[in-house]
């Protein structure tokens, strides 16, 4: 893709104008918002400048490749060489930099996984999936924190809802929401046949600043004695936390011990929730052309299975078939399955901003 010159001075210029206006802003809200702007464009800038050296050495290759020094020339020559093969890198660097993006993709992410169809196996599976999400967002460094558990009889849970704080959470996760379905002989089958059982996956994102307005008369708070499977840690006391939005019908919940910090959990919760809300209305009423093949995060459709008999996982949107389910399971490989799901995003991107520039 050969990115006209136009778009890159236009990047440039504005990075440079808020340069300027951060050294001469003295307001606080204002040297905040420039700040924030300065750190999303800086990569940019970076990367358009690193363009621009390469394409200015080009002309001055080709004068030294065709001058009366043979030495020279030669050396000029496999410059020029190499510089044509890391040309078009630079370019899809840039155009990466500058294609449409979701807003949200650096956010951290609310990850709620639910039981389906399926009974005990299914809650086992919706467990199995969480340990999955656990373990990889460890491995990345990020934090997990648990803000409600509703658990299965025979183990695994019905639903878990858990905040997962880091950088670049929901970049990476978003494409996990939808219906993941199991195939397996579950534990209580004795006749050893292969049944199948699905759970359900939402990640929404969590924004560092949700500015959703909620009004007091809106919302039904009940208090209510948290439920498990027994022992120690279920509450004795009314102190878990269920918030109603009534012109929606959102419900959220959190279970831990401190009611305070439940209806805090809980509100924070909501607003996610209502934020999520907006973000698919504003999807809907875009474009087709533009949603990307895995990028509409459509929760009714079944995303992937994993077959244990043949150690198989497929995700049916990029019809990608891996054959290392044990390490994806265990949240060690899952990267195997979300970088082509990136990749196929990229693509649409670009082809996006191929679109725009035409």
């Amino acid at each position: 893709m050969r990115l006209p010159q136009a778009r890159l001075d236009q990047v440039l210029d504005r990075f440079r104008e808020i340069e300027a206006r951060m050294g001469a802003a003295s307001d606080g809200a204002e040297i905040v918002r420039l700040s924030k702007e300065h750190a999303e464009l800086k990569p940019v800038a970076d990367a358009v400048t690193t363009l621009e050296k390469a394409r200015a050495e080009a002309p001055e290759l080709e004068e030294m490749a065709a001058s009366g020094d043979a030495e020279m020339a030669q050396m000029a020559r496999d410059e020029l060489e190499a510089l044509k093969e890391r040309l078009p890198v630079l370019e899809r660097e840039v155009a990466l930099l500058l294609a449409p993006k979701d807003r949200d993709e650096n956010a951290s992410a609310i990850l709620e996984v639910r039981a389906g169809t399926g009974g005990d196996e299914a809650a086992l599976f919706a467990g199995d999936l969480f340990r999955m999400y656990q373990r990889y967002a460890q491995g990345r460094g990020w934090r997990v924190e648990i803000d409600s558990v509703s658990e299965g009889e025979m183990g695994g849970y019905k639903e878990i809802v858990a905040s997962i704080t880091g950088d670049g959470v929901f970049g990476r996760l978003k494409f996990e929401s939808g219906v993941h379905r199991v195939q397996r002989v579950p534990a209580t089958e004795a006749q050893g046949r292969i049944h199948t059982s699905a759970a359900t996956v939402a990640v929404l994102p969590e924004p560092e600043e949700v500015e959703i307005e909620i009004r007091d008369q809106d919302l039904r708070i009940d208090t209510y004695r948290s439920s498990g499977a027994g022992g120690q840690h279920v509450n004795k006391t009314d102190s878990a936390v269920r918030i109603t939005h009534l012109p929606t019908g959102i419900v959220v919940t959190s279970s831990e011990k401190s009611q305070h910090q439940n209806r805090a959990r809980a509100m924070k919760a909501l607003k996610v929730k209502l934020y999520d809300m907006q973000r698919e209305a504003i999807d809907s009423a875009r474009s087709e052309a533009r949603k990307s093949q895995v990028g509409s995060g459509d929760r009714s459709e079944r995303i992937r299975t994993y077959n244990f008999p043949q150690g198989r996982v497929t995700d049916h949107r990029i019809n990608l078939t891996l054959y290392n389910l044990s390490k994806v399971i265990e949240g060690e490989a899952l990267d195997d399955v979300i970088d082509p799901l990136i990749a196929e995003d990229q693509a649409a991107r670009l082809a996006a901003l191929e679109d725009e520039l035409a």
